[in-house]
């Protein structure tokens, strides 16, 4: 009967309900939208468009920006947004406008307005603060919207070894849980010295602080001129280069190493003025990176001694005018390759011809003397172990003398967390880092949404587990074991395949979710945040 004719129809939401919900119930939108409110009669507020790009950012696509419109083709819009919402709203026109408004607010304020808002919500218990940059390539020629861009797409020193390609540099700072607080754009072309000491300073002037901060960094942070800079009101940890002629005199020396609690690590710690800074400096070693480096040690003296028989073998060749010469040519060849010795050195005398003439000399031709090196390479087996017993060493320093050495390499170890947010960055699953854009203030709006993806992401991973630790339950990781630290990755793999199906029947429209099983449901109301609304309801 055509009266009771019925029309199915299902739209994909798997984990992207999560996303969706976790942006609302944040309060991201409404922080979006005071600080950047549509200005023209728009169907969809800067916040909707930005919602839109951070699932596209998280929605394991292949898609891009500039065919933004496609990804949402068969997703189920009005749950992700509000009823009558279409593909078609999110056309290049809208993004780019959202991008340019974003710009001109500053991509920067309206991060730190929405990492603000995110704090007051949610206690982190923040007091390690991880600050790291790292480069982006991009392809293609950028244009500028004025001639003093604050930010230039231009060839740099690239950290993913991409040198044919033009860049840009993002800074960002991470708490000790991963979670970005704030976020910068650099030209393509600016030093890592520069660019962290500026993070820091801007970062701070930005928050309020209370307590006792500290701001962890590799050591590209560390020079004279930056931890001047800095001075006594922050606190920092950072790794010292090797570099320094300090830390050089240190790892020569029989250190009276002590075993930390983790017994991976032990240290040695002393106090130290540098750069007219009183400062701790502790010594670590690390058993697993000693491991890893001896291997490749090794490899290299094997190398070394092949490259110091041949080097030997061609000093032998050369006939020096005088005993003197030779051995200055000996001992210099000594003290080139300090892991070798010479055994069985001597000069020996021979005589030649004068002005090199060849051939055999005549009788009673008068011959000059000259001298030739004579001896085997051997390995300086006493230099070898000194120097692999000191593998696997680093020096670490800040400027509170009263920090303990362990607490130190703990806060430190801790900087993993923003390189882990880079890593992500880069992810080609979530290919949130993907810049076809043209313009150069387009690109630096665009890189807050990739840092607003990895805040969503984070915060989402750390609820998670806080909540399974909370209520004592379990979901199943990628081999099939029980755990309550499950990446946030695993979990929206578990959401796929969820549907929205739509009935049409009598006129009337029916939606309801599709293919849920017990665990997605648990992961769901452990998340609460209206996710339970966004599937359930």
């Amino acid at each position: 009967m055509k009266g009771l004719e019925m029309k199915l129809s299902t739209l994909s939401l798997d984990h992207l309900g999560l996303v969706a919900a976790i942006f609302d119930a944040l309060g991201i939108s409404e922080v979006i939208d005071e600080s950047i409110p549509k200005t023209r009669n728009c169907k969809l507020s800067h916040s909707a468009i930005i919602k839109a790009m951070v699932i596209n950012g998280l929605g394991f696509a292949e898609r891009r920006l500039y065919i933004f419109p496609s990804y949402f083709e068969n997703l189920a819009l009005e749950r992700l947004f509000n009823p009558g919402v279409v593909p078609e709203d999110f056309n290049e026109d809208v993004v780019g406008r959202t991008l340019d408004r974003i710009n001109k607010f500053g991509s920067t304020a309206l991060f730190n307005n929405i990492a603000m808002k995110c704090m007051q919500q949610l206690a982190f218990g923040t007091n390690i603060y991880h600050v790291d940059t790292t480069s982006f390539g991009v392809h293609g020629d950028y244009e500028g919207l004025d001639c003093n861009p604050a930010m230039e797409i231009t060839l740099g020193h690239p950290k993913d070894g991409r040198w044919d390609l033009k860049q840009f540099i993002v800074s960002m700072v991470t708490n000790q849980c991963g979670i970005p607080l704030f976020v910068q754009a650099h030209s393509g072309n600016k030093s890592d010295k520069k660019t962290l000491i500026e993070t820091i300073q801007m970062f701070k002037s930005n928050l309020d602080f209370s307590g006792k901060n500290y701001f962890a960094a590799d050591s590209a942070l560390f020079s004279s001129e930056n931890i001047r800079l800095l001075g006594d009101s922050t606190l920092w940890i950072t790794r010292v280069p090797t570099t320094v002629r300090e830390v050089k005199d240190l790892q020569r020396l029989d250190l009276e190493m002590k075993t930390c609690s983790d017994d991976r690590y032990s240290i040695f710690e002393t106090e130290i003025n540098y750069g007219g800074i009183d400062q701790k400096w502790v010594v670590v070693d690390s058993r697993e990176m000693h491991a890893s480096k001896a291997k490749t040690f090794d490899r290299r003296i094997g190398k070394e001694f092949t490259e110091a028989r041949k080097s030997l073998k061609k000093l032998g060749y050369i006939v020096f005018a005088c005993e003197a010469d030779a051995r200055k040519a000996a001992d210099r060849w000594i003290s080139e390759n300090p892991h070798f010795t010479l055994t069985g050195l001597s000069i020996c005398e021979i005589s030649k011809r004068i002005d090199s003439k060849r051939g055999r000399p005549k009788k009673d031709e008068q011959l000059e003397k000259g001298y030739l090196i004579e001896g085997e390479v051997q390995r300086n087996e006493a230099t070898i172990a000194n120097e692999r017993s000191r593998l696997g060493r680093f020096v670490l320093a800040s400027n509170d003398k009263t920090l303990e050495g362990e607490l130190m390499l703990q806060y430190y170890k801790g900087q993993n967390a923003v390189e882990k947010g880079f890593r992500f960055l880069k992810d080609k699953s979530f290919r949130v880092a993907e810049v076809y854009l043209k313009k150069e203030e387009r690109i630096e709006a665009l890189s807050m949404i990739m840092v607003l993806s990895l805040l969503i992401y984070s915060i989402a991973e750390w609820m998670i587990r806080k909540r399974l630790k909370e209520s004592g339950e379990t979901v199943l990781n990628q081999l099939g074991k029980p755990t309550q630290c499950p990446t946030l990755k695993c979990i929206f793999q578990k959401f796929r395949n969820i549907n929205e199906a739509i009935i049409e029947l009598k006129g009337s429209v029916h939606r309801e979710v599709i293919n849920l099983n017990e665990e997605q449901i648990k992961i769901i109301k452990l998340f609460g945040l209206g996710c339970e609304k966004c599937y359930i309801g």
